[in-house]
């Protein structure tokens, strides 16, 4: 058993972007093990029951699911006091991993769900992007000046909603929610969790992130 935290991720996936966003934000020091998902290491398998992204290997627990792992790290130390929120922060990221990523993946991956009326997914997910704007208004963050643990819970999935169709999204009566993102977009922390590294293998040196 490792005596560091371990974070297998995968760049791209939101899942993953939350965790590393928590634990940049944290500056918990972690080594970080970036994997192909169509190539999975059996060391990853070993560690993680599910065999989903991320998972953190702690010397004592293991844990795989993002949001109990950015509570970790925040609880670990949090500078920018991201756990200070109401009960509407929890709330809303309950809305998004579910009603809302639902609506996601049946827009983004519509070849997958042919059943599935994909105008109607995509106007579900446009009404909970309607409420964020709606909740942004006069606010650089969703509960104020400051960001908190719900803005970082999101945004990667907002950013891959809008990704899906840019110029689309773009052209939505949504303002603050694009400013919301476009903030994020160019902000220091988000650049920091999407530097692109090479996939982890058994006897590399290990790679260390932090804030």
């Amino acid at each position: 058993m490792a005596h560091h935290p371990i974070l297998w991720t995968f760049r791209r996936c939101p899942y993953a972007m939350r965790a590393r966003l928590a634990l940049a934000s944290s500056g918990v020091k972690v080594e970080l093990r970036e994997i192909r998902l169509r190539d999975k290491p059996q060391a990853f398998l070993q560690t993680s029951v599910s065999g989903t992204v991320p998972t953190l290997l702690l010397p004592e627990q293991v844990i795989d699911e993002s949001l109990d792992i950015m509570i970790w790290a925040l609880e670990q130390n949090d500078p920018q006091r991201l756990l200070d929120m109401p009960q509407e922060g929890w709330d809303l990221i309950e809305e998004n991993d579910g009603p809302f990523k639902a609506a996601l993946d049946h827009t983004k991956y519509a070849t997958r769900y042919p059943d599935v009326d994909h105008a109607l997914e995509r106007r579900k997910a446009a009404s909970y992007l309607i409420s964020l704007d709606e909740r942004l208004n006069g606010r650089s963050w969703l509960f104020g000046d400051c960001s908190t643990l719900a803005d970082l819970a999101l945004l990667p999935f907002v950013r891959q909603f809008a990704h899906i169709d840019r110029a689309w999204f773009d052209a939505q009566e949504w303002p603050n929610l694009i400013a919301w993102l476009d903030r994020f977009l160019a902000s220091e922390v988000f650049i920091h969790v999407m530097i692109k590294y090479s996939p982890w293998t058994d006897g590399n040196a290990p790679l260390w992130f932090r804030g």
